[in-house]
Order: structure tokens, then sequence, then C-alpha cells
């Protein structure tokens, strides 16, 4: 190994990417990843506990992020334009990172495995919206109604934008889905 160099993680993040990309998922080791990096493969282990928690990695910051922006939201604000406005503010956090997203959902869209995962973390993620809702006085059903279709809307815009050859907003595509959804129940 050379010199040290900054930004370990995100190196190693690149190179399994990279690797995933090149030659799949399954097909790619965490020694290989680290040697690619420039890392060992003890320093991998400091940062994720196997490869597939590299493309997971930034889940508990996500659900931190769209957590406080549901319980910041006015009081006034209905349980879904709490979590909408909540996932709209995630959009800015995607642009820098909308090439990475595409090849990350390549990777996962090609594994069985790695989709459960990313419905199970989802699926947390409206569990825990739902809560912080209940926590404002919402009650249970439409706690967990409103963390369900922003969840939904949220995996929509999502594909909608990394599948957009365009220079598409992560923000406006949450928004238009959702306004595409109260459409849709209002039966228009």
């Amino acid at each position: 190994m050379g010199r040290w160099e900054p930004n370990a993680r995100g190196r190693l993040e690149q190179a399994a990417l990279d690797l995933y990309v090149e030659r799949g998922f399954e097909q790619t080791t965490t020694a290989e990843i680290a040697r690619r990096a420039g890392l060992t493969e003890r320093t991998f282990f400091r940062h994720f506990a196997d490869k597939r928690e590299v493309l997971f990695g930034g889940h508990s910051a996500l659900r931190e992020f769209i957590v406080s922006a549901v319980a910041s939201s006015p009081d006034s604000a209905t349980p879904i334009d709490s979590v909408i406005g909540a996932l709209e503010t995630v959009g800015a956090l995607f642009l820098v990172r909308r090439e990475y997203s595409r090849q990350r959902q390549a990777v996962i869209d090609a594994n069985d495995e790695l989709r459960e995962r990313e419905l199970i973390k989802l699926a947390s993620l409206a569990s825990t919206i739902a809560d912080v809702l209940r926590g404002r006085g919402v009650g249970d059903l439409p706690a967990s109604l409103a963390a369900e279709a922003g969840i939904a809307v949220f995996k929509v815009a999502f594909e909608r934008w990394i599948s957009d050859a365009g220079d598409a907003d992560l923000s406006r595509l949450i928004r238009e889905s959702f306004e595409e959804l109260k459409a849709v129940t209002a039966g228009g």
C-alpha cells in the first residue's frame, strides 16, 4: 500500500460500484474491492460489514435526514404533505450523485438478493416515518398510509429520475409524482 490517502470509505464505494458494474455483484470479492481502492481488506471491514453494505451504507443518514424533515414540518401540514415535503428536500442530496445512483440501481436490479434488501430498507423507512407522524399526534392508520404513499411516490420519482436522459430534478419529479397520485385518487 502506498502513502495514506483520505476518503477511504468513498474510494471503497466507488471501487465496489465499478467492479459490480464491470464483473457483477456476485463475482466481486471484498479483497478485490479493497485492492481496487488501494486499501487493505481489513480497512474494507472497518467501513462495511459486507459487500452488500457498500450499496446501502448511506441508508441511516438518509433516514435521519427524512425523520428530521418530517419532525420539523409545520404543525399545519397534513401528514402526507409533511412526508412529501421531507422527500422533496432529499432530492437536493442526490443532485451530485445521479450517475452513481443510476449505476447503483442497475446493480441492485440485476440481483434478487439486493432487490429484496432495497425493499426491506424502504419498508423500514416507511415504518420509521409513520412512527414520527404518530409522535406528532397523527393517528395510526393515517400515519401508515401517508408514510407508505410517500415511499411509493419516492420510488416512482426516483425511477423516473435515473432513467431520464435529460436534466430532470428529483425534487420536482417527487412533487409531480405526488400530484399524479392526488389526481388518481380524486378520480382524475
